[in-house]
C-alpha cells in the first residue's frame, strides 16, 4: 500500500474513524500493524512491513561560485621585478558527467621600475565532458574560448580558442592523472616603435601546455596533489618552455563551502618565480 495515498485518506476521513489509529502512518492500524515505526517513504504489505523503499529523486543539476585571491611573482634577471595581484571570481555548471565554466578576474601590476597597471584580465568560458571507458578511468574532454577582455595598449587582442583532454586513474585513495591543453592565439603581429627610432617585433604563435601529477583522498573532504608543470610561451622568439612544480589542496568545510589552495614555484628562467591563489568555493 502506499503510505503517501493511506495518509491522505487518513486526513480525509479522520472525522469518520476516531477510533481508527495508525501511528507510523502506513495504511495498517496498529492492533494489526507487525512491523511498527516504517519509514514514511515505504511501500508496505497488509502486515505494516516494508516491502519496497522508495528511492529518492536524484538532482543532476549542480553549481558552484568560487571566488580568490592570487598572486604571481617574478625577478628576471634582466627584467624589473613584477608582482601581479588579482581577484577571480568562478561559476560553474554540472550536470552528470557535463560542465560549463566561466571565470574572469581584476588585476593589479606593481613593478620595480614604477610602471603599474591594472585592469581585466582575459575571461574564459568553456564546456567539457568526461568519459569512463573502465573503472576507476576518467578521460575529460574540454573545449572554450578565451575573450578578450584584457586591455592591450597595443590594440590587438582578439579571441582565443582552446582545448584540453584531461586522463585521471584512480588506485584506491591515490589519484594519478595529466592534462594537455593547446590554445589557438589569434593576436596579430605588430611592430612597436621606440622614441629612439628604433623598433621591434612582436610575434605571436599558438601553444602547448602539459602537466603530470599525483594526488591523494585522506578523506572525502581533504585532498592534495602534486604536479609538474610546462607551458609553451605565446611569444616566438620566447623559445623556452615555462616550467613549474606546483601543490594543490582541496578542503570541504561541509556539503556546501569549500576551500582551493595552490602554490606554483618557477623552475625554468621563463616561468613566475611564485604563484599562489586560495579560493572559497559554494557548492548548491
Amino acid at each position: 500500500m502506499n503510505k503517501f495515498l493511506a495518509f491522505t485518506l487518513s486526513a480525509l476521513l479522520s472525522s469518520a474513524l476516531m477510533a481508527y489509529s495508525d501511528s507510523d502512518m502506513d495504511g495498517v492500524e496498529d492492533s494489526l500493524d507487525k512491523c511498527p515505526n516504517t519509514p514514511f517513504t515505504d511501500l508496505v504489505n497488509s502486515n505494516g512491513c516494508s516491502i519496497k523503499k522508495l528511492s529518492p529523486k536524484i538532482n543532476y543539476h549542480h553549481f558552484d561560485i568560487i571566488v580568490g585571491a592570487n598572486y604571481t611573482g617574478s625577478n628576471l634577471v634582466n627584467s624589473p621585478a613584477i608582482d601581479n595581484y588579482s581577484a577571480s571570481l568562478q561559476a560553474d555548471y554540472y550536470y552528470k558527467d557535463f560542465s560549463l565554466q566561466a571565470t574572469t578576474s581584476y588585476y593589479t601590476v606593481d613593478s620595480s621600475d614604477g610602471h603599474n597597471t591594472h585592469g581585466m584580465n582575459d575571461s574564459y568560458v568553456g564546456a567539457a565532458y568526461t568519459l569512463h571507458p573502465i573503472k576507476d578511468l576518467s578521460l575529460r574532454f574540454g573545449a572554450g574560448v578565451l575573450l578578450p577582455t584584457y586591455d592591450n595598449s597595443l590594440n590587438n587582442n582578439k579571441t582565443d580558442y582552446s582545448a584540453s583532454v584531461n586522463v585521471s586513474y584512480m588506485l584506491d585513495k591515490v589519484n594519478l592523472f595529466g592534462t594537455y591543453i593547446y590554445t589557438n592565439i589569434n593576436d596579430d603581429d605588430v611592430t612597436v616603435y621606440l622614441s629612439d627610432g628604433s623598433s621591434y617585433n612582436i610575434l605571436y604563435n599558438d601553444t602547448n601546455a602539459y602537466s603530470l601529477g599525483l594526488g591523494y583522498y585522506f578523506t572525502n573532504s581533504f585532498y592534495l596533489s602534486g604536479a609538474y608543470n610546462q607551458t609553451q610561451s605565446i611569444y616566438k622568439n620566447i623559445t623556452t618552455d615555462a616550467k613549474t612544480l606546483s601543490t594543490y589542496i582541496y578542503y570541504g568545510i561541509d556539503k556546501h563551502w569549500f576551500v582551493n589552495l595552490a602554490y606554483a614555484y618557477g623552475i625554468s628562467d621563463t616561468a613566475s618565480d611564485h604563484a599562489a591563489s586560495v579560493k572559497l568555493g559554494y557548492f548548491f
